[in-house]
Formats: C-alpha cells, sequence, structure tokens
C-alpha cells in the first residue's frame, strides 16, 4: 500500500522545514568546523586507547560499506517469485494464533476469506489461546459470517502463541501452511504471491511476506516505524532472499513447507534455553529449523501484511526487547549449524549476514559504548561525528524509501535515527544482558484503537483491489 495522500508533512508543512533545516545545519556546521574535528581525532591518535577506538571503529566501517555495497547490487537483482494459476497453487492452511485480540482478529480473518486463492484449497484455522476477553467470541462470529471457511479452535488456558501455532500445525491439511498474526490484514492476492515461490522452486522451505504498519495514524512512532519496515524487509530481507537464506520469516506473515514442518514442530514446541521453555521468537526459531534442514528461505516482496505496532515508548520498547532477546539466541543456534555444510551449493552469503549480526550486537555496542565516553570528554566534536553519522546512515533508508514511494515520510527516517540514538540505544545491549529472560512483554488494546484499525483496513482492502 502506498503511503496515504495527505501525510503528516503535507498536512505540517513546517515539521518537514524543520527535519531539513536540521539536517542541512548540521552538514554545513560540520564543513564550517572540519578542522576542529579533525584536532580532536589527532588528539585521540596520540593515545593508545584512542587509536585503538580509531581503529577499530575504521575496520567495521570498512566492513560495513562493503557488505551495505554488496546488499545493494543484490537488491538491484531481485525480483519476487510470479504469481501461480489456480491449477498451479497447492492446498494451502492458514493458521491464526490469537490472545486477547478481540475483534482485531475478525478483520483479520475476513482479509484473508477475501483472497483470491481458491476456497477448495484453502483452509483457515483460527485459535484463540486462552482470552480473557471476547476474543473467541468474534472468531465464532467469523465462523458464522464466512459459512464455515474458518476453522475455530480455543485452549482453555493460555499456552502462548508457540503453542497456539503447533495446535493449528497439528490440524493443517495443507501442503503449505501459512502463520498470520491475528491484528493484521492482507491484501486479496498476498496468499497467492506468498506461496508461489514453493511452486517454482522445490528447493524453497519457507517465504517471508511483507509487513508495513496499519496503524500509521495512531503517532509518530508507527509512522517512523513504518519507513523502518519499509528498509527492513524491501531491503534487508530482500538481499538475505538472493543468498536464499531469509534469517527471520515474520510472524506476521510467513509460509513454510507443511511437511517440513511436521518433521521439525515437535523440537521446535519443546524448544528450551538455559533449561527454561523458550516462550519467545517462535518465528525466528522455526526459520533456522528450515535453514538447518538444508532449504533455502526466500522474501516475496508483493505479499503485503499490515500490522498493528506499539504506538507509544514504553510498549515499544518491550516489542523490540522481546525482539533483541531472540535474535541473540537465535544467532546461538545458527552459529551452530551454519559454519558446516547444512545444504547444498553456498552458504557463505548467509555466513557473511549472521557474521555481521554478531558484530553489530558486540563490536557495535562496544564502540557505541566508548564513543559516549569520548562525547563527555569532547561533547562539541564527538557530538558533531555522531550527528553526521546518523544522518549517513539513515539518509541511505530515507533515499530509498522516497525512490520507492516520493513521499516525504521518508524524512521520519531522519527522525527515527534521533529517536532511537537518544532513546533506544540501549536496547540491544541490555537484550544481550538479560538474554534469559522469556516473557512476551505485551498485550493489551483498546476500544479506541481497534475502531481505528477497522477503518484503516477497510482502506488497506479497497486499495489494494484499485491496485489489482
Amino acid at each position: 500500500m502506498l503511503p496515504e495522500a495527505g501525510s503528516i508533512f503535507e498536512k505540517n508543512w513546517w515539521t518537514q522545514f524543520l527535519i531539513f533545516a536540521s539536517v542541512s545545519v548540521v552538514l554545513t556546521f560540520a564543513a564550517i568546523n572540519l578542522e576542529r574535528v579533525l584536532s580532536t581525532t589527532r588528539h585521540l591518535c596520540n593515545d593508545l586507547w584512542g587509536t585503538l577506538f580509531l581503529t577499530t571503529g575504521e575496520i567495521f566501517l570498512t566492513l560495513t560499506v562493503g557488505v551495505f555495497v554488496w546488499q545493494v547490487i543484490l537488491v538491484w537483482k531481485y525480483r519476487p517469485a510470479p504469481s501461480c494459476s489456480d491449477k498451479q497453487l497447492p492446498r494451502c492452511t492458514v493458521i491464526v494464533p490469537a490472545y486477547n485480540e478481540g475483534r482485531h482478529v475478525l478483520m483479520a480473518l475476513e482479509s484473508l476469506a477475501k483472497s483470491d486463492y481458491p476456497a477448495d484449497k484453502l483452509q483457515i484455522i483460527a485459535i484463540d489461546d486462552g482470552s480473557a476477553d471476547d476474543t473467541w467470541h468474534w472468531i465464532k462470529m467469523a465462523a458464522k459470517k464466512l459459512k464455515g471457511r474458518i476453522t475455530p479452535l480455543k485452549h482453555a488456558v493460555n499456552k502462548g502463541k508457540r503453542h497456539a501455532l503447533y495446535s493449528g500445525f497439528v490440524s493443517s491439511t495443507g501442503d503449505v501452511i501459512v502463520t498470520v498474526d491475528s491484528d493484521s490484514v492482507v491484501e486479496p492476492k498476498t496468499l497467492r504471491r506468498l506461496v508461489s515461490p514453493f511452486v517454482h522452486d522445490k528447493k524453497v522451505g519457507a517465504v517471508a511476506g511483507n509487513v508495513r504498519v496499519l496503524n500509521r495514524k495512531e503517532g509518530i512512532i508507527p509512522r517512523m516505524m513504518d519507513v523502518t519496515f519499509f528498509y527492513s524487509f524491501d531491503f534487508v530481507r530482500a538481499s538475505q532472499s538472493m543468498v536464499n537464506t531469509v534469517m527471520c520469516t515474520p510472524g506476521a506473515l510467513s509460509a513454510y513447507r507443511a511437511d517440513l514442518v511436521k518433521n521439525v514442530m515437535d523440537e521446535w514446541v519443546n524448544q528450551t534455553f538455559l533449561g527454561k521453555p523458550y516462550k519467545i521468537g517462535e518465528d525466528r526459531a522455526i526459520t533456522n529449523l528450515i535453514l538447518r534442514e538444508g532449504y533455502y528461505v526466500r522474501f516475496q516482496q508483493n505479499a503485503m501484511v499490515y500490522t498493528n505496532i506499539p504506538a507509544d515508548y514504553k510498549s515499544l520498547c518491550r516489542m523490540l526487547l522481546r525482539w533483541g532477546r531472540s535474535n541473540v539466541r537465535e544467532n546461538m543456534v545458527m552459529t551452530g549449524f551454519a559454519f558446516r555444510k547444512f545444504r547444498e551449493g553456498s552458504a557463505l552469503g548467509a555466513q557473511i549476514n549472521l557474521i555481521m549480526s554478531w558484530l553489530e550486537m558486540t563490536v557495535a555496542q562496544v564502540l557505541l559504548g566508548v564513543s559516549m565516553w569520548y562525547l563527555i570528554q569532547h561533547p562539541f566534536t564527538m557530538g558533531l561525528n555522531i550527528l553526521i553519522g546518523i544522518i549517513i546512515s539513515s539518509g541511505i533508508s530515507a533515499a530509498f524509501y522516497y525512490h520507492r514511494y516520493r513521499s516525504t515520510d521518508a524524512l521520519l527516517a531522519y527522525a527515527y535515527a534521533i529517536f532511537a540514538f537518544v532513546a533506544l540505544n540501549w536496547i540491544t545491549p541490555y537484550s544481550v544482558l538479560t538474554v534469559h529472560n522469556s516473557g512476551w512483554l505485551t498485550r493489551q488494546i483498546s476500544v479506541q484503537k481497534v475502531q481505528t484499525v477497522e477503518s484503516t483496513s477497510s482502506q488497506v482492502l479497497a486499495l489494494s483491489s484499485v491496485k489489482g
């Protein structure tokens, strides 16, 4: 879905001007004070620890730039798999786990029922995982309203998303299993597009869908996250797809070859970490198991899903912490097989991406911490260096977004980068230090939010039908 007309900047031109002016001022200021910045750098070179910091930073920057250029080439070559005809499509089971989602689950199920996937090849299973609200009521309403197209299941008590999905796996009859979050809506062509890669290549074991933010109207955080999601999927996952190793199939929309799921689902549902049940990161975990079996994991750019994300700082931090801890754990798991012969053909691309992920979790965090120390000692020049780095890195995301959509929302990449540096840079190191925690951390909804999302989901479906 294209960003709607009348974006936050088109309604508030001064916001656009403020961000653009701020970036311009920083770059101009840096040019004027270049000699002062170089003087501080020379001063650091006279100190052993300063030299070590600068040398490590230069090596890490060189690696990052080199990998980025490689990713750009891969993204330039990337194309989604073509859609299959009705006759070619396999039987498909869609599983929608729900916990305290209320009316959201009805909207998710209605969007799935409107898919152009052949009805006689489509099974939709909705699981209420022991919700404390009226989620079960909405699932039963969907089953009635959609005239038997929905298979409703209910857990007497909350067991967690992993167990809800497991119940769906056990009840599935399709050759391909699709998982969709209960607070998400899909376009009519999404399922056909998502399943098609399995038909074209028998080595494909899983496919990641393209996730964008549904509740963009709820505030600045969802709007900023939508821009970052675009980069995370249309750039990062597209490049990973070209080396057949998307590292995480998102919970909001993913597809798996059913026979592979049946082979690994018992290991997956009983997974533990440090002797405790593994409650988070079910999407990254099953991706690793599919990769370990020697199959490819691809990204299907045109298989769109729109999902809700937190609109406030506290909830956003909880979500990012959950993702961060999952990434640390699953990087450990992936390291256990990625550097041996786990599939036919080259795995070099997968190994490069895994190494860079580890470096971002470790070396980058150490460099950030040391930068904070030098920022105290040299606030002007180090602060200027940090701002320039933020502008350059976020400028890549902004340019990529603007190239695709020609929307001034691209400027939100700069806003998010500043926000992340000031308010979110503790997430990764804290995730590493608290990797043993397995709490889900989130799950609350308001009636007003449901009404807002219902309006937005209707717009998504209407626009997607116009796009054809």
